[in-house]
């Protein structure tokens, strides 16, 4: 028998914190009635709340609005210049770190290109702490007022106190990056799939910001879906749900990267993409990952009389709608987004071929109800998707204060245009 967990007043405390932060977060500037309503709290706990998180310096007061027959009502919002936060992209052709305030702002970015290509783990452990101190330097902020540093990685991660990356695609087999990241900062780390990450990012602010069942597709040299799912991500039992690109399309099919065969990455993935246009052009296959983009971008760019091109786009489109369509019979999601920086080269090209597809081979009932549409945040959306982890974190957390947090927080209200909300 299980014993259900008692809940505790300090337990409901950090929930109902929890709740309004995330509010906030998500929707401000909010008042406080607007914000205990979404939130479900009673007008006092809120008020002992927003008092709390105010003089925290979490919170900040950003203008008012007018009520009727009262005195104008303060608009509450998360304060962007309260911490800052660094995503982490290590992708196919380089390492890309990035400095963001609380708001997702960006203040500083740094590349790095892998002579291994992004294979050697070592390697990508240096530039990963190098690229930490790039932007810090960059910038000049206090270590103390980094909330955390988020990793989006390629492969499974086993989530436990070393972040255990498993990534047959690229050799990495049970990589320890947690603890071996951990060896060259005490920033506190929080490692993911890369897939996931993107995923967290487009529902958080871009295509699958408005809708509770989605599925975000990262299309690069290896192929991703993040689920979400009543509001939440799906991770499956070993938080390895969502590797869409090792479902089989052809059981006697082409070698995958992965060691088996007629994977959907074997055919749609950028290395076998670029490989078939060069085939048709009789041209040799490139054998970089530079190589590969440069490839890609040459389809992308292609005019109507290369027929190669044309042959390619037709054929990854057609595998591409099949795989949507399966997902769409599986999940029954109101979108599929369709992001990575392969889709934002390819996708406005090969969405009308994906659609038509998915429309033959999925179940006409939840085809009705599904949209199909790109992703809306670019190609860095994976090292802003690796912010959120520790952002996310934050949240959940009540953004309980960190000891060390400096007291000399700068309270200003962000502008319009700088916010993604």
């Amino acid at each position: 028998m299980v014993r259900a967990r008692t809940i505790n007043v300090r337990d409901l405390r950090k929930s109902n914190r929890s709740r309004v932060l995330g509010e906030l977060y998500m929707h401000g500037p909010m008042t406080r009635q607007e914000v205990g309503t979404a939130a479900e709290v009673s007008a006092a706990t809120i008020s002992n709340l927003v008092g709390e998180l105010i003089a925290q310096g979490v919170v900040i007061e950003a203008g008012s609005e007018e009520s009727e027959g009262g005195r104008p009502r303060a608009l509450l919002e998360v304060n962007g210049a309260y911490g800052q936060v660094i995503g982490v992209d290590v992708g196919e052709t380089g390492v890309l770190v990035e400095l963001f305030d609380l708001r997702l702002h960006p203040l500083a970015s740094h590349i790095s290109e892998p002579t291994s290509g992004g294979r050697d783990v070592d390697e990508v452990v240096g530039q990963i702490l190098d690229g930490l101190r790039q932007v810090i330097d960059q910038t000049g902020v206090a270590r103390e007022s980094i909330i955390g540093v988020g990793v989006g990685v390629p492969g499974l991660v086993e989530h436990g106190p070393d972040a255990v990356v498993h990534a047959q695609a690229v050799g990495w087999d049970a990589v320890p990056l947690g603890r071996l990241l951990r060896a060259g900062t005490d920033l506190p780390l929080v490692i993911d799939n890369g897939a996931k990450a993107l995923g967290q990012a487009e529902n958080w602010f871009g295509a699958a910001r408005d809708v509770d069942n989605a599925i975000i597709l990262l299309l690069g040299g290896g192929i991703g879906a993040a689920i979400i799912t009543d509001g939440d991500l799906y991770r499956g039992s070993s938080s390895s749900a969502g590797e869409w690109g090792h479902t089989t399309v052809d059981v006697n099919g082409r070698l995958c990267r992965c060691g088996a065969s007629g994977c959907l990455e074997a055919y749609v993935g950028a290395g076998s993409v670029a490989a078939r246009y060069s085939e048709l052009r009789g041209e040799p296959e490139p054998v970089t990952e530079h190589g590969i983009v440069d490839v890609i971008q040459a389809i992308g760019s292609a005019g109507p009389g290369d027929r190669a091109a044309a042959q390619v786009l037709d054929e990854t489109a057609t595998y591409l709608g099949t795989g949507i369509a399966d997902l769409i019979n599986l999940f029954n999601p109101q979108r599929i987004v369709v992001g990575g920086w392969m889709g934002a080269v390819l996708v406005d090209t090969m969405l009308p071929r994906m659609r038509e597809v998915a429309s033959q081979h999925a179940l006409r009932f939840p085809f009705g109800h599904v949209d199909i549409v790109p992703a809306e945040l670019g190609r860095d959306a994976v090292a802003l998707g690796a912010a959120t982890l520790p952002i996310n974190r934050f949240l959940a957390t009540g953004a309980v204060p960190m000891q060390t947090k400096p007291i000399d927080r700068q309270r200003r209200r962000m502008p319009a245009a700088d916010r993604r909300d």
